[in-house]
């Protein structure tokens, strides 16, 4: 569950103050595959970061699975960024001197965690994301959807129940696009997880169940998609901007 009340937040540039998120309330009961929409500036990639515990609000609550983020020590924060939350951004964000088994393990290696238990997650993982043939290979060998699942792959080691997506297909082509977007909604369905996407096209949120829009730092609107197709949803979308 991700619940928001009354957050804000707001950025200094230079000498001007910018509302990024002024006063959202937002709700989303998992598990499912939920898209967040807005144009440049309406506050996505905020609301993204502040649902992952990387950025606070300056007002307001942000409350994950009944624990208020706010409240949390630094400690706590700490964890719940590693295992409670995983992250795909845009940017793959792999090392580049690792393979693609090391860089699914290295989350459990920072954490400490018993080898045997790292290895076996981590092949489990490139084996769910259909990669465990490119275990061995390093980043600049492999193509842009197999970095991309890599990353996928990292994000879940510690089984967390959210996933938060940013823009994960905006550096891929639209058939490798389609088969991530399908992919994660796989991942909601079968590992019984709530994904949160962050997108700006239609074509992908057409493939999650719930659409929230967001413009000027609020929420606008948001709507079931009961079988729209990427036009429909757009024109749906368009009209709540």
């Amino acid at each position: 569950m991700i619940e928001l009340t009354n957050v804000t937040k707001t950025y200094r540039q230079g000498g001007h103050k910018v509302e990024a998120l002024r006063g959202v309330d937002f709700r989303i009961d998992g598990p499912g595959y939920f898209a967040i929409m807005g144009p440049s500036g309406s506050g996505k990639s905020t609301l993204m970061h502040l649902i992952g515990g990387l950025d606070q609000p300056d007002s307001g609550k942000v409350v994950i699975n009944n624990d208020d983020i706010g409240s949390l020590n630094e400690r706590q924060l700490t964890a719940f960024r590693r295992k409670g939350v995983g992250i795909v951004f845009q940017q793959f964000n792999l090392i580049p001197t690792l393979t693609a088994k090391q860089n699914v393990a290295l989350p459990g290696v920072i954490d400490r965690q018993p080898r045997k238990w790292i290895d076996e997650r981590a092949d489990e993982l490139l084996k769910l994301m259909d990669i465990n043939n490119r275990a061995d290979h390093r980043p600049d060998a492999l193509s842009g959807g197999e970095q991309q699942r890599v990353a996928i792959a990292r994000a879940l080691l510690f089984k967390p129940k959210l996933m938060l997506a940013d823009e994960p297909t905006g550096n891929l082509d639209s058939t490798t696009s389609e088969r991530i977007w399908n992919l994660l909604g796989e991942l909601a369905e079968t590992q019984q997880i709530t994904i949160v996407m962050v997108t700006h096209e239609p074509a992908a949120a057409a493939h999650c169940q719930r659409v929230f829009v967001l413009g000027d730092g609020q929420c606008r609107d948001e709507f079931e998609v009961n079988g729209l197709d990427a036009s429909g949803l757009a024109t749906r979308y368009q009209q709540h901007l």
